[in-house]
């Protein structure tokens, strides 16, 4: 992806921060286009697909999350990279923007140099899991396609956040992933975030997968694998 050809939304109702903002990714080569709300961003989607939306989470017309909500619903724009803007800094606010789908999440104020930083390494971040077919492991289905999962074939309810590290877990099965890699690898570099994150989101996923728990292993004083051994 060369970098004058990579075009971010900038969704954000500050004027100061937009100015600062653009002006950051034009001097990292990056085009930008700014909007100040979510209905205007989501009119911005319909006919132009960004790279990489930098969105804020207070919007005038709806909450940034609601707008993250109805993105990732969106089968078009699942895997479309997302960083939060935010001033919130509470570690359950960080837990509810990687529950909505946020693939990273910055703090204001932060410099220009770490959200160059953030985008550089959200932007070149490849990894198996983005694959489109049927995974499958035990008696756990996931599908890419339609973001469902299924035990014994039936559909059960699963957390966005959750899907993504399981999504990850059946890409590298038998292999040991560290808080630290798998926050790297599922969400992007997060300086702001908690290892113990990690622990939230296991521990949903195991809840979602009930007796298929199993697959989901801790290894002491290491991480998390998937194994059906």
């Amino acid at each position: 992806m060369a970098a004058d050809k990579t075009t971010i939304l900038i969704v954000e109702d500050e004027p100061a921060i937009v100015e600062l903002v653009s002006f950051t990714l034009k001097e990292a080569g990056w085009h930008s286009t700014a909007v100040h709300n979510a209905t205007d961003a989501w009119n911005f989607m319909q006919t132009r697909m960004p790279h990489l939306i930098l969105l804020d989470w207070m919007l005038p017309d709806q909450s940034g999350l609601r707008l993250l909500s109805r993105i990732r619903a969106d089968r078009q724009f699942n895997e479309l990279p997302i960083i939060m803007l935010t001033a919130k800094s509470m570690e359950e606010d960080k837990i509810a923007g990687l529950d909505h789908g946020a693939d990273d999440y910055i703090t204001k104020p932060f410099s220009p140099r770490e959200l160059t930083a953030r985008i550089n390494a959200l932007l070149r971040r490849k990894t198996p899991e983005h694959a489109q077919t049927l995974m499958a492991a035990g008696v756990v289905k996931l599908d890419p396609i339609s973001c469902t999962v299924s035990l014994h074939d039936q559909k059960i309810d699963i957390g966005h956040a959750e899907f993504k590290l399981l999504k990850f877990f059946l890409a590298h099965p038998d292999r040991v992933f560290s808080r630290g890699q798998l926050l790297d690898k599922v969400w992007g570099d997060h300086v702001m975030i908690e290892e113990r994150t990690v622990d939230v989101h296991v521990l949903r996923l195991r809840k979602a997968l009930k007796e298929a728990e199993y697959l989901i292993k801790t290894v002491r004083s290491v991480g998390y694998m998937l194994s059906e051994k």
